[in-house]
């Protein structure tokens, strides 16, 4: 490469450079992730190690970060903030203790200490007389800005020293970052003000550092800890940079517990590897581990080039986060019927993966993102958490770029996709046929609240039609024992019991045969009171949802999942054949409400009842026309206390509510049931 097509790219790379540290420094709104910078920052540093000549003062290599905001006062930091050398692999750090040996001229082996490089926004505090008396960001590692009365809202920051014995003038350096947990919290929030959410727990903190108002920085629950000492006037410093640490931690500051003291780098790397392993269940974000020469005296030998000490190094884990393209948005179906937009991607290494899919989770988030089919979007992958599209680069955004729709029709089985305004997630309609839910159909059919089949557990129903024997809950009753003699663990006399299970589950009630259908939003209470307000499948399946809206706690979403249920065809299909198998109920009359005894009552049970199930007793209320509810409150009717009740029945004495045992629980049932 001649000198001339180099002064070229460093150009367009110090451009590049200049306008990301813009975004990220200046504007808190940062349009790469941190694998990207580093590339390019490694490049032009190779270039202008070749040619010299080419650096300029402006250069980006030359100063750590961008001009700061004008809204805050400037401060000049005494001694200057200055970055560390980064590396990215094992060889590097061997070439990092190679270089130290060669300037020491030593081949002794040096003891370092090694500290999490947590995910932040380095900070400067200044104390006199042990008082916090001012607080800066390291803004381009000359200037920064005054932040003091937004420092003071962090309590793990000092506002004066403990202990006694400090120096004159002290300036303490850390890190500030935001917890996973205030990161996750504050943009829970975020979203539900419909506000732009943040990209990382890094660039919240940064956001609430550089709030003008000191009240919403307080209430962001930020975090600091100490990595070092910048100015030390009146006194002496302990000899090693871990012994400095352990000082300030006396004198108040919050230390990273994970700090450790090890010789040599073969250790360094083997405590990189271990916290490599560790860093997805720490509670804060970190990027790699700092490795520092702990002698202070081998510091001060090995001295500093023009950015960065000689005897530090980062050794950055693998990106988290990388740029890539979208190729297309494909549309999966989970086993509820949740359809789900996943990413197909330009594959691209991230988080120590091939990444090539990721997930968008649902339609609001699509819209959120403003994503579209061939876009540069940024990928984040932490651990083994599903990857996902965290941001758009829309600077990139090519004319050609697709909106991306919802399809009207699920793309495994044709039924229509339902997705009302009060639920982000969309859903295929075709629960009773739908490959991608039949195992959660069938296993909900089967459920001891739905038509109770005794023997058929989930993980036969899952055997059973990963072997293609049933693909529907119709299917079940067409089951010989010889086909189910032949899975693993069941005998004949196994198959033989499920087959009388099956047999016997066909006589059952209108409301469990309408529960067990998995119609959305139909629970056990709903199901009771369509058949009540019904009385017969022909009168529920023709059903408009004018007519549904009729009955009690039937809204108008409810009412839409039924009218859709019942009209998809193949739906239709299914519950003929189970009709056609056998299954039958009581003739169920149409209950007219005035009649129903317990109509507007709503009752509550409680502790152990010895003559019946829990079940059964709220079954026989919903028959009479009570509504049960799990808790007490000043609109239950009426509280059924058995042995063991507990604060159920102290919360009824309080509100006053009626309270009767088991025995008077059987009398008032046995004389209502007999009217």
């Amino acid at each position: 490469m001649t000198k001339e097509s180099s002064r070229s790219e460093i150009e367009i790379l110090r451009e590049a450079i200049n306008r990301y540290n813009y975004r990220y420094y200046v504007l808190d709104d940062p349009s790469v992730p941190d694998a990207e910078y580093d590339r390019l920052m490694r490049r032009l540093l190779a270039l202008e190690a070749k040619f010299p000549e080419l650096i300029t003062p402006d250069s980006p290599t030359q100063r750590v970060g961008d001009k700061p905001l004008p809204a805050f006062e400037q401060v000049a930091h005494e001694i200057p903030m200055l970055s560390l050398e980064n590396a990215f692999n094992e060889e590097e750090m061997h070439d990092f203790e190679r270089r130290l040996k060669d300037r020491l001229k030593s081949d002794v082996a040096l003891e370092f200490a090694c500290e999490p490089k947590l995910d932040g926004v380095a900070v400067s505090l200044l104390y006199e007389n042990g008082l916090l008396v001012r607080g800066a960001t390291r803004g381009d590692g000359t200037t920064g800005e005054n932040i003091t009365q937004n420092l003071r809202t962090i309590a793990s920051v000092p506002l004066k020293l403990v202990g006694k014995a400090w120096p004159v003038r002290l300036e303490v350096r850390g890190e500030v970052y935001m917890p996973k947990s205030s990161f996750d919290a504050l943009n829970r929030s975020a979203k539900d003000a419909g506000e732009k959410l943040f990209v990382n727990p890094r660039n919240a903190a940064a956001g609430s550092l550089r709030q003008l108002d000191s009240r919403i920085t307080a209430s962001r629950r930020l975090e600091m800890c100490c990595y070092g000492v910048g100015l030390y006037v009146g006194g002496e410093l302990p000899k090693s940079h871990s012994l400095v640490l352990k000082q300030l931690h006396k004198w108040g500051f919050r230390l990273n517990n994970e700090i450790k003291v090890v010789t040599g780098i073969a250790a360094c790397i083997e405590y990189y590897q271990k916290l490599e392993k560790k860093r997805d269940r720490l509670h804060y974000e970190i990027d790699g581990v700092v490795f520092k020469v702990n002698d202070l005296a081998t510091q001060k030998t090995l001295g500093f080039v023009s950015r960065a000490p000689r005897w530090a190094i980062a050794f950055k884990f693998p990106a988290q986060e990388e740029i890539t393209r979208l190729l297309d948005v494909q549309f999966q179906v989970g086993r509820t019927g949740a359809i789900t937009p996943v990413a197909r991607l330009a594959p691209v290494f991230v988080g120590g993966v091939t990444v090539s899919n990721a997930t968008l989770h649902n339609m609001d988030e699509v819209v959120r993102l403003d994503v579209r089919k061939g876009d540069s979007v940024i990928i984040r992958r932490a651990g083994d958490v599903i990857p996902q599209v965290v941001r758009v680069i829309t600077e990139r955004r090519p004319k050609s770029a697709k909106p991306i729709r919802l399809p009207s029709h699920c793309p495994v089985c044709g039924s229509e996709i339902i997705k009302t305004d009060e639920e982000a997630i969309a859903r295929c309609s075709g629960a009773l046929y739908c490959p991608a839910q039949r195992k959660q159909s069938i296993k909900h059919f089967a459920s001891r609240k739905a038509m109770d089949i005794k023997g058929l557990g989930d993980k036969l129903v899952e055997a059973l039609v990963d072997q293609d024997l049933i693909r529907t809950p119709a299917d079940l009753f067409s089951l010989t024992r010889e086909q189910l003699s032949d899975l693993e663990r069941m005998g004949e006399k196994s198959a033989q019991n499920l087959l009388n299970a099956l047999s016997k589950s066909k006589k059952t009630s209108f409301n469990r045969f309408i529960y067990s259908l998995g119609i959305r939003e139909v629970g056990e209470a709903n199901a009771l009171n369509l058949a009540n307000h019904f009385g017969t499948l022909d009168a529920l399946m023709s059903a408009r949802e004018t007519e549904l809206l009729e009955v009690d706690d039937v809204g108008p979403i409810v009412a839409k999942h039924i009218v859709t249920f019942f009209h998809q065809k193949h739906n239709q299909d299914t519950i003929a054949a189970l009709l056609a198998a056998g299954i039958d109920w009581p003739a169920h009359r149409k209950a007219d409400q005035a009649e129903l005894s317990l109509a507007g009552k709503t009752y509550v049970l409680t502790g152990t009842l010895e003559q019946m199930t829990r079940d059964e007793a709220k079954a026989r209320l919903q028959a009479l026309g009570a509504k049960v509810s799990g808790s007490v409150s000043a609109k239950t009717s009426c509280l059924v206390a058995g042995p063991g009740a507990g604060s159920k029945l102290a919360k009824a004495k309080s509100l006053d509510i009626e309270i009767i045992d088991e025995a008077s629980f059987l009398s008032l049932l046995a004389r209502l049931e007999n009217k």
